[in-house]
């Protein structure tokens, strides 16, 4: 998934509109304008569009988890992220909606894509460790999906 579709997805997801997707975003360090966000939630053959680069893309989801759960003064703030790839969105995403691993198996069976537990757990393993496994498009498609129908109703 592109991060365009991530920012669609999410945006719909917390029924916010272009200037509280910039308020997220900037919650992380970065100030983005409303119409840029515009600009990267609009859809690839819309005039105007334009691709979400890399460091948004990580500081939005940075600001969505001070934005849902709170800042922590007590830790120092984590480096970005980079490059943003499927795994670090759905790792994000767990943290920022307080996701338990049979939350998320609830999410993703609610939507008929069942994984298993091994299979869910490779998702969140660092780069290089023996039973790390990327995250596909459908599986983090699928994930949003089910985080829609359980945030939204």
């Amino acid at each position: 998934m592109t991060h365009n579709d991530v920012l669609r997805s999410l945006r719909y997801l917390l029924k916010a509109n272009d200037a509280k997707m910039a308020e997220i975003t900037a919650l992380a360090g970065l100030s983005v304008t409303p119409a840029a966000i515009a600009n990267y939630v609009k859809k690839e053959d819309e005039a105007g569009f334009v691709l979400c680069p890399q460091p948004v893309m990580a500081h939005f989801l940075d600001g969505l988890v001070i934005h849902r759960r709170g800042r922590d003064d007590s830790r120092a703030p984590q480096p970005l992220e980079l490059p943003v790839t499927n795994n670090i969105i759905l790792k994000k995403l767990r943290v920022a909606f307080e996701l338990k691993e049979d939350d998320m198996h609830a999410l993703l069976k609610a939507v008929n894509f069942p994984v298993s537990k091994p299979e869910l757990s490779a998702l969140f393993r660092k780069v290089g460790h023996d039973n790390y496994r990327p995250c596909g498009d459908q599986l983090l498609r699928n994930f949003l999906k089910g985080l829609t129908q359980r945030v939204r109703g």
